[in-house]
Order: C-alpha cells, then structure tokens, then sequence
C-alpha cells in the first residue's frame, strides 16, 4: 500500500524523528488541557463532552489512556528498541501513533454524537498495535531479560483498554477498567524507574566520588521489585473482583509495605540529595502512601478512596512522568538531561498538588479549594514542561546525533555534565 505524499512530507518533520517526540510532547500538552476541562467543569460547570460512565469516567480516562497512554507509547517506542538491543523505529511509525492518539482523543470527545464504535477502534488499535510491535523484539531475546515488560505492563494495559469499550459499548458503567488501568500504570512505573533508577542514582554517587567523598553504588534489587510488583497486581485484581472489601484493603497495605520495602534500594546517603534521585524516591513514597491510603479505605478508617487515587495517579503518575520527560526526553533529543531550575520546581509542585488533592476529602468546606490549587499546581507543572522541553522535540538534533540515539556529548556537552554533577544545576 502506498503512503499519501502528505504524510512522508509531514513524517520529515524533527516533531516526528523518535516516537517519544511527538508523544512526550501530546503528552505534556493534554496535561494542561484535561485538567484545565476538568477544573472549569468543576468550579464553572463548564460543559464536559458526553462520554460512557460521565464526567468523572470522562476525566478518569483522559488521564489514564489520553495523557498516561502517551506517556507510556512514546517511552516503549524509545526504550524497548534500546533494551533489545534493535533498531529504533522510523518517522512513519512515531507520526502513525500520533495520529492514532490524537484521533482517540477526538473520537472519544464526540462519542455522545456518533457513537463509542470509532473511539474503541482507535483505542483499541493503538494498543494491540503497539504490543504487536514490541511483542517480537521482547521474545527475541535469548534471555528474555525484558519480558516483565510485556507481561506486567503492555499486555494488561491493552486488556484494560479493551474492557474499557466493550463494557461501554454495552452500556455499563466502565469505571472498574479505569481503577485496573490506575494499577496497571503503577506496575509500568516500576519496571520503568527499576531501570532509569540504576543510571540516575549511580551517576549521582559517581558525581559524590569525583569530590572526594566516599560512596557505594546503588541496585535496584529483584526480589524486592519482583514483591513490590506482584503485590500491586494481586490488589489490582482484587480491587477489579472483590471491589472496597477488607480482603481488598489488606492487599492495598500489603501493596504499601512491599514499596516501602522496595525505597530501601534507595537509601544511599546523600546521593538522594541529587535532583533526579530525590524525584525518583518520592515517587515511590507517593505511590506507597496511595496504596495504604487505599487500603485504610477499603478498611473503613474514614479516609476517601479518592486521596489514594489521586497520591498515585497526580502524584507517582505526573512525577514520573515529569522524570522520563526530561531525562529520556532530552537525552534522546541531543541534549544532556535538563540542569535547570524550572525541573525541581514543578517536581514540587506536582507533589504539593497530589498532597493538596489527597487531603481536600478531609477539608470540610475547603476541600473545593485545596482541590482547585491541586489542579493549577498540575497545570502549571506541565505548562513548564511544555515551554522548557517542547522546543527541543520539535526542532533537530543540535548534537550530530540521529534518530533516538542518546546525545552525543561533545566537548560542550560534557561541560554540562561536568558542572551539573559537581556543582549542581545550572541554567543552560
């Protein structure tokens, strides 16, 4: 099949050189418009498209396959090729999944005037399409080292879209897919930061060796991952079956402990003082607290279900994702992973606004206001991220590099590098 000329002549923009670039970019900029939708809905009844399951399945779902999907389909189309070992997927590819997302979003805001049919469809092909893509560099792996990827991640994303719409389309309330894919999400998250952590925490202790300071190195040990991963997928399960029982809520505090457990990989001294290990270690805290904030939930200890939600999907879900955006976000763009200031300050923001969100269920005749700061501390967040980084996807690579590859660091860049490890950020 012949592809339009339109397409090849819009594929050769830079937007569209690596499939984070597009998509990590969708993904910042839905940040803002979803929740700047959902805050005037809420404070100006401003009107929400009509969607299966209404306004809250409306905003669960653009969270989680608008803004988390893209997050999650540019990281693999990047990562899972540099895992493998494989080459890095072409322009056509990244365009093609963008189309696909943007037409997800368009569809599933019209779906109350034509029907569910094509948002399914588009959603739908984007996953399938897309563990259909990794699936065979994944298993070609002798040693299958990236399997979990697969197992604990792709493939029950897909089944969570798929539930999504088929209990949509015949008429149910759709929301129970919507709670397994917040848990689905979080497994991504730690088979993702397993992997950035063992990069950005040993660089930071390399950086404390270079000043003379005495400094381990840092593993992101199996067996506490492997724990941490499986007690998040039983009480997924059991949240999906047996929905805010008490066999549900032990689960959510075994969930807890095991992350608990797992943030003692991190405890390396004062490595956790640099800005991108300090990221990662309250990410996992955010995570952790949802979980026993679900579980406490479940048990009738008069906490919200909502302030677990929102600790992990506000908060370990947008601090991640902040994190990926620019580490891998810029170093596969050519640059060094971003020194500047604006990085930490919308790191805490994204923790104020999950904190501020967790705590609205309990501020009586406040919580309509703790739960707008919320909502403007997330849109702020991403609106930084949206003017520091998107200038990066959509021009071309400054440093001599092509296609994905990680930037070349020059003499310039590893001034940068330089700098950044031994005297801390710096404006570019």
């Amino acid at each position: 099949m012949r592809v339009p000329d339109w397409f090849d002549r819009l594929a050769a923009h830079p937007l569209f050189l690596c499939g984070f670039r597009p998509l990590f970019f969708a993904a910042a900029t839905y940040a803002v418009l979803a929740l700047l939708s959902w805050l005037g809905f809420l404070a100006a009844g401003i009107a929400l498209p009509s969607v299966p399951g209404g306004p809250v399945a409306w905003h669960a779902h653009e969270l989680l396959f608008g803004f988390g999907l893209a997050a999650v389909t540019g990281f693999v189309l990047t990562a899972i090729p540099e895992f493998t070992g494989t080459a890095s997927f072409g322009s056509r590819i990244a365009l093609a999944f963008s189309l696909l997302w943007l037409a997800g979003r368009m569809l599933f805001w019209s779906s109350g005037v034509i029907g569910v049919w094509p948002a399914a469809l588009a959603h739908i092909g984007l996953v399938v399409w897309l563990v259909a893509l990794l699936a065979p560099r994944i298993l070609r792996d002798p040693e299958l080292r990236h399997l979990d990827f697969l197992l604990w991640g792709l493939a029950p994303l897909a089944l969570t879209v798929i539930g999504f719409y088929v209990d949509a389309l015949r008429g149910d309330y759709p929301m129970r897919w919507l709670h397994a894919a917040s848990g689905v999400m979080m497994l991504l998250i730690v088979l993702a930061m397993s992997r950035i952590s063992m990069r950005i925490v040993n660089d930071a202790l390399e950086a404390l060796r270079e000043r003379g300071m005495d400094a381990g190195n840092y593993y992101s040990r199996p067996p506490r991952r492997n724990l941490a991963l499986f007690a998040i997928a039983v009480y997924t399960a059991a949240e999906f079956f047996v929905p805010h029982t008490a066999f549900s809520g032990w689960l959510g505090l075994v969930a807890a402990a095991a992350l608990f457990n797992q943030l003692n990989d991190w405890h390396v001294g004062r490595a956790l003082f640099d800005r991108w290990s300090a990221m990662g270690y309250a990410m996992y805290w955010l995570m952790a607290l949802g979980y026993a904030a679900l579980g406490l939930s479940a048990l009738d200890a008069g906490i919200a279900p909502s302030a677990g939600t929102h600790l992990l999907t506000v908060g370990a879900m947008g601090l991640s994702t902040l994190a990926v955006l620019c580490i891998a976000g810029r170093i596969h763009a050519g640059y060094v992973a971003d020194p500047r200031s604006w990085v930490l300050f919308a790191a805490t923001l994204l923790v104020i606004a999950a904190l501020l969100r967790a705590l609205s269920g309990f501020a009586g005749e406040h919580a309509a206001l703790l739960l707008m700061l919320s909502g403007l501390g997330w849109v702020a967040a991403f609106l930084l991220a949206t003017f520091y980084l998107g200038g990066g996807w959509l021009r071309p690579r400054v440093d001599g590099g092509i296609g994905c590859e990680e930037v070349r660091e020059g003499e310039a860049a590893v001034e940068v590098v330089h700098a950044f490890r031994v005297q801390g950020p710096e404006h570019e």
